[in-house]
């Protein structure tokens, strides 16, 4: 058989299943909506007989009656309702008028006929019967099974009650045979409209295919380029077939088949372009003859504050923003299709930004030049300035290591020899003078600070052997906070810290880490001398994990803030001028950068900048939604 064929045959069985289910879903509905109607009319029905039966029993229960006695009350219920002309009439009418209805009893509390339109029911136990809802739930066979079925009976009642128990019942019986003969006619009716549609559908199926697939003869047609290469080529693949679709398939196969070898090229160069515009430190957007973005590197972000998702497929008008002196300058370049080059600009937050705008024409027809898109370079100059002062910082420690070392291991020698002299002058003098040796007790003490002091400079430019492990940046805040709390405590100091719900994943030495962030948040406590406010917080920005720590103290002046890194400079009375120098150096170990801010009279923040050993480019984690934010009394 052939494939058109098979197709054809396929279609017209999936159109004729489709017809036949909705069909089967017509049938049910209809079905129900029947029952539905019939329940309800029949529903209607016995509330009018509840209420005429209630109207019967209270006029005929005037006189006084017994009704602890249930024999005297049934006698008095059972003659008022048998009595009552309304009520008899009613039972008639809806006997007469209602298709459906086979009976209609009321019965006692024992379920012992009281009254009904059934003569051979009267006082004697009203047969079990199904309630009617049972019907309502029940799927299209079954309702078709008990519809056209044996004859059955089942009840709609509803019973009056007394004391919280039923007193009297009226029962409606509703016979299927009554049913069947009320569904009769709009079924068969139903039934042949569903055979009309399976019937049509079965006709018009093929021909419907047929025409559907009557454009491949078009397609096989443009396709035959690729045709005429195979049989070139002698591949067995695409030989001559009769049958359109085959025809069709093979040919596209082949398209197929180039097309997923120019998709894996393509691929392959997105990925390297992705990896090379995510390392990029300029922003650097690609727009399209009509001004849209449709290459974004990632920190664009930094210069405009818009991930770059929300950037691609947008225009210049809805990136920049024209009440802003970058917005202005780069919207005003577009408009005016005028190209800048290396120009400075100072934004309202003081930032200085170069901006470069290329537009890119098809030069091959001058006289016809055509606009291909623009470039638009956002270069952060104070960037530049950063790494320039922190490459001249580390110079400087650089050098200072260098002097240190060798002026340690020069100054070593001597106070050893000293010590040793110097313990055998206090030898021979022992018991001789006492002040003598009162000055020589000065003299040890003195030479055992400047030996911690060379000591210290000896550590200090001795190489560091990093023992480097994955880690987990928030266990090592918290063992941090934790192990300061005492000292903060001392202080009259309040912690504040905040860290993000997913880890940090860092690769550092978690001992030096430690003592880099506790030099840290000691000096901002130690900053706060009446005690107040310590704020630590951990984000991460995507490429780096970011420790913040702010105090509330007094400021550092622009004069002391460029000294505080270097070695035992310090402002305090007892401090050492070696806390900060060594946390910047295991910083700078770590690949990472300090940065300081400060304002007198409000405080001081220190920022530790650490790379991510799992950088994510797209920035899966949220600086706005980075922590839950907990408060810590020092004190407790």
């Amino acid at each position: 058989m052939r494939l058109k064929t098979k197709l054809v045959v396929a279609i017209t069985g999936l159109v004729f299943l489709v017809v036949a289910v909705l069909s089967g879903i017509f049938l049910a509905q209809s079905l129900h909506q029947h029952i539905e109607q019939s329940y309800v009319a029949n529903d209607i029905a016995a509330h009018q007989l509840l209420f005429a039966t209630r109207n019967a029993i209270e006029s005929g229960l005037a006189t006084n009656v017994n009704s602890n006695d249930p024999v005297a009350l049934r006698a008095a219920v059972a003659k008022s309702l048998r009595d009552d002309d309304g009520l008899q009439t009613l039972l008639n009418s809806v006997v007469q008028y209602s298709p459906t209805v086979f009976d209609i009893s009321i019965a006692d509390w024992d379920g012992r006929c009281l009254l009904s339109t059934d003569p051979v029911n009267q006082d004697q136990m009203l047969p079990v019967r199904r309630d009617y809802t049972e019907l309502r739930d029940r799927n299209l066979i079954h309702l078709l099974t008990v519809v056209f079925g044996r004859a059955r009976v089942y009840n709609v009642s509803l019973a009056l009650e007394r004391k919280t128990r039923p007193f009297v019942t009226v029962r409606i019986g509703i016979r299927t045979t009554f049913l069947r003969n009320d569904f009769r006619p709009w079924f068969f009716t139903a039934l042949t409209l569903v055979g009309i549609a399976m019937l049509s559908s079965l006709l018009i199926s093929p021909f419907v295919a047929n025409l559907a697939l009557k454009p491949l003869a078009q397609i096989s047609e443009r396709l035959d380029t690729f045709q005429a290469e195979a049989a070139e080529a002698g591949d067995p693949h695409y030989g001559p077939s009769t049958d359109a679709v085959v025809q069709v398939s093979n040919k596209i196969e082949r398209l197929g088949r180039r097309m997923r070898n120019v998709e894996e090229v393509f691929s392959a160069l997105k990925e390297n372009l992705d990896q090379i515009m995510s390392n990029l430190e300029d922003g650097i957007l690609l727009f399209t003859p009509d001004a849209h973005a449709v290459l974004v590197s990632d920190s664009v972000d930094r210069f405009l504050g818009i991930s770059r998702a929300q950037i691609l497929g947008r225009s210049v008008a809805e990136i920049f923003d024209d009440t802003t002196v970058l917005g202005r300058t780069v919207r005003h370049a577009f408009e005016a299709n005028v190209a800048m080059l290396q120009e400075e600009i100072t934004t309202e937050t003081g930032r200085n930004v170069q901006v470069s705008i290329d537009f890119i024409f098809d030069d091959r027809l001058p006289q016809h030049r055509q606009n291909l898109g623009a470039l638009l370079t956002l270069h952060d100059l104070e960037s530049v300035r950063e790494i320039e002062s922190e490459l001249e910082l580390s110079r400087r420690m650089a050098a200072i290591g260098r002097l240190t070392s060798g002026v340690g291991h020069e100054v070593k020698n001597p106070i050893n020899a000293i010590v040793v002299h110097l313990e055998l002058l206090k030898s021979k003098l022992e018991g001789a003078n006492p002040r003598a040796m009162g000055h020589l007790e000065i003299i040890q003490s003195e030479i055992q600070r400047l030996d911690r002091v060379v000591q210290t400079l000896v550590d200090f430019s001795r190489p560091v052997d990093l023992q480097l492990q994955e880690q987990d940046l928030r266990n090592i805040v918290a063992s941090v906070l934790a192990l300061a709390s005492a000292e903060l405590a001392t202080h009259n100091v309040q912690l504040a810290s905040s860290v993000p719900d997913l880890p940090v994943p860092v690769n550092l030495d978690p001992d030096l880490m430690r003592q880099a962030l506790l030099n840290v948040v000691l000096n901002g406590a130690q900053a706060m001398g009446e005690g107040g406010a310590l704020e630590v917080r951990l984000v991460e920005d995507g490429r780096s994990a970011l420790i913040s720590v702010r105090d509330h103290g007094d400021g550092i002046p622009d004069d002391i803030l460029q000294k505080i890194f270097d070695l035992y400079f310090t402002t305090k009375r007892e401090g050492s001028g070696i806390g900060l120098a060594m946390t910047y150096r295991i910083i700078q170990l770590h690949s990472g950068r300090i940065d300081v801010e400060s304002t007198l009279g409000v405080g001081t923040t220190f920022t530790l900048r650490i790379p991510l050993s799992n950088p994510s480019d797209s920035r899966f984690r949220s600086l706005a939604a980075a922590g839950t934010s907990f408060v810590k009394d020092a004190r407790g």
